[in-house]
C-alpha cells in the first residue's frame, strides 16, 4: 500500500472519529451503563457504541483487511497476521467512566507487522491526532492541519509522562539514564501523542496492555521522528501471541 492510499484511507476516517468521540462525549452526559469484564477491567455502553461505530466504517473503507478490537472476539486468536486493523475503541475507560477527560479513540492500520496508520482522538480535550507515513504525522486544530514533526520545545529540561506517580527502580533508571528532569502521570494513549507534539519527551513502561494499547500511538510518533522501541532497544512489532505488549521505551525527536 503506498502513501497516497494511506493518506486517503485515514483522511476518509476522520469524519467518522468525530462522530464517535461525540457519540462518547453524549452517551457520558445522560449517564453510562458499567459492566466488568471478564479480565476484572470496565466496558460501558459508550465502549461498544463507539466500536460499532469505528469498525463499521473501516470495514466499508478496507472490506479484505481484518480488524482486531479491544470490545470483539473476532480474530483474537489468529496466528501470524501481517495486515490487519487494531483498535481500542475506548482507552482509559476507568477515566471515562469516571468523567475524567484524558481517555482516547484508538485505530491503527498493521501493514507486514508494523504502524502504517494511527487515528486517535481524545474528545473530552477537543484533540485530534493521526498518521500515514514517515513525516505524515499530524495534529487537527481548528480543521487546520499541523505537521507534529516540525513541532519545537519551548523549555529546556526533559520531562517525561509516566503509568504511575511512584515510579519502580527500574524505570527510575531508564529516566536518569536520559536525565529526566520529572515526569507526570498519564494513563490513555494520549501521551504518545503529547510526546509526537513536543509536549512530553519520553515514556518508559514494564510489559503491560496490549497491542491495541499503542498501535495507533506507534504510529503517530514514529511517523512524527519520535521512536519506540522495548527495554533491549528492539523493535516493536504486532500480531504477536495474544497480542501482549513487551517492555516499551518512547522516544521523540527532542531526546533521539
Amino acid at each position: 500500500m503506498n502513501i497516497q492510499e494511506t493518506k486517503n484511507i485515514t483522511l476518509s476516517l476522520i469524519d467518522t472519529f468525530k462522530k464517535a468521540s461525540q457519540v462518547a462525549l453524549d452517551l457520558r452526559k445522560v449517564g453510562l451503563i458499567k459492566e466488568i469484564k471478564s479480565d476484572n477491567t470496565p466496558v460501558s455502553n459508550g465502549d461498544i457504541e463507539v466500536n460499532k461505530i469505528l469498525t463499521s466504517k473501516i470495514q466499508e473503507i478496507t472490506p479484505n483487511i481484518p480488524i482486531v478490537s479491544e470490545e470483539s472476539a473476532n480474530h483474537k486468536n489468529a496466528i501470524n497476521l501481517r495486515n490487519f486493523w487494531l483498535i481500542d475503541p475506548i482507552d482509559g475507560t476507568r477515566d471515562y467512566i469516571n468523567n475524567r477527560d484524558e481517555f482516547t479513540l484508538n485505530a491503527a492500520l498493521i501493514l507486514g507487522k508494523k504502524p502504517a496508520i494511527g487515528i486517535i482522538t481524545a474528545p473530552a480535550k477537543e484533540r485530534i491526532f493521526y498518521s500515514y507515513g514517515v513525516s505524515n504525522s499530524y495534529e487537527l486544530i481548528d480543521s487546520h492541519e499541523i505537521s507534529l514533526i516540525n513541532k519545537k520545545k519551548d523549555y529546556e529540561e526533559l520531562i517525561a509522562v509516566s503509568y504511575s506517580s511512584e515510579l519502580k527502580p527500574e524505570i527510575l533508571e531508564i529516566h536518569k539514564k536520559y536525565k529526566i528532569t520529572s515526569h507526570q502521570k498519564m494513563k490513555s494513549s494520549l501521551k504518545f501523542c503529547v510526546i509526537a507534539a513536543g509536549e512530553f519527551d519520553m515514556y518508559a513502561a514494564e510489559p503491560r496492555a496490549c497491542e491495541w494499547d499503542i498501535a495507533a500511538g506507534h504510529a503517530i510518533l514514529e511517523h512524527a521522528g519520535g521512536k519506540i522501541t522495548d527495554f533491549n532497544g528492539d523493535e516493536i512489532l504486532y500480531g504477536k501471541p495474544g497480542f501482549k505488549n513487551p517492555s516499551l521505551i518512547l522516544k521523540n525527536k527532542n531526546i533521539i
